[in-house]
């Protein structure tokens, strides 16, 4: 069966929380809302005033975890600041999930890369999880999505390093000058994927929000601004679908700032991740578009 992916052209806080009812997905227990807290200087992220609505008729906390760059975020200290000044402890129960070690590990079933995935280990302290996703680019993955946010973004800082060097280096001060194939580092972010969707069993929902699209991450201090225009939001219970649909949707429009995008991506070889996380079963790469 194709996999649902639910898609509305409007943007707006109260409009997330519709799309997500129509999964009728019950997040069971304590909920782990994933988002991207933005590095300091970028102007792109998505602000915790827009995430408010639906964080709380999850009744969920913010999680984030640590980087593996330098910048305002690479540790505890540094990163709880950020938080901090960009406002989501303001609005919301924020837990930095590897404020403090040892990692969580978890393993990764058939990985090349990658036998196992090192998390912020107060992810245990949940029982499902809401990732809601940015979709822009990205200057190493070619795109962000739910796949990077599942990956990059539920890794520890040990687990970035990790992902990073396809399993060869866990120490991000000197990462940066060894990087492995570019393939390489797409199937690792595939793999550590896959293991966290393992450890939820089901117990998870997906948001691609199409805003501010830049080439850019939100990671990145000085990122381009966005080169088109707002797409919409799809929600879906498949991340491999909901990635595939939000580069589709890049793909046949006809807003003429999509071939610098698409340039990102494809420069980057990013449908890879995507390739490579069906094969591995995270998700199908069929889906049913369902305009709201």
């Amino acid at each position: 069966m194709k996999s649902k992916v639910y898609f509305c052209r409007e943007v707006s806080k109260e409009k997330v929380v519709e799309m997500f009812q129509l999964l009728e997905k019950d997040l069971p227990g304590k909920v782990a809302v994933k988002v991207h807290s933005g590095e300091e200087g970028n102007q792109n992220y998505l602000k915790p005033e827009f995430m408010k609505p639906m964080v709380d008729y999850v009744h969920g906390s913010v999680v984030e975890c640590n980087t593996a760059y330098s910048g305002e975020r690479n540790t505890t200290e540094k990163h709880l600041k950020t938080l901090k000044k960009h406002g989501w402890n303001d609005l919301f129960s924020v837990d930095l999930l590897d404020e403090e070690g040892p990692d969580f590990v978890v393993p990764v079933k058939n990985g090349t890369h990658l036998k196992e995935d090192y998390l912020g280990k107060n992810i245990q302290n949940y029982d499902s999880m809401l990732v809601i996703s940015h979709f822009k680019g990205h200057p190493m993955g070619g795109y962000g999505g739910a796949l990077k946010q599942l990956s990059i973004g539920c890794a520890s800082s040990v687990g970035k390093a990790w992902i990073h060097s396809a399993g060869t280096n866990k120490d991000q001060y000197t990462l940066w000058g060894n990087l492995p194939a570019q393939d390489d580092f797409l199937e690792s972010m595939a793999e550590a994927a896959s293991a966290v969707v393992d450890y939820f069993q089901g117990k998870m929902a997906f948001i691609n929000i199409m805003a501010n699209m830049s080439v850019d991450c939100d990671c990145c201090a000085d990122a381009e601004d966005p080169c088109m225009k707002d797409m919409g939001i799809l929600v879906s219970l498949d991340p491999v679908a909901i990635d595939q649909a939000c580069i589709d949707l890049v793909q046949n429009s006809s807003d003429p700032g999509k071939n610098h995008f698409m340039e990102r991506v494809n420069s980057r070889n990013g449908i890879h991740t995507i390739e490579k996380a069906a094969e591995l079963g995270v998700g199908s790469r069929e889906y049913e578009l369902i305009e709201i």
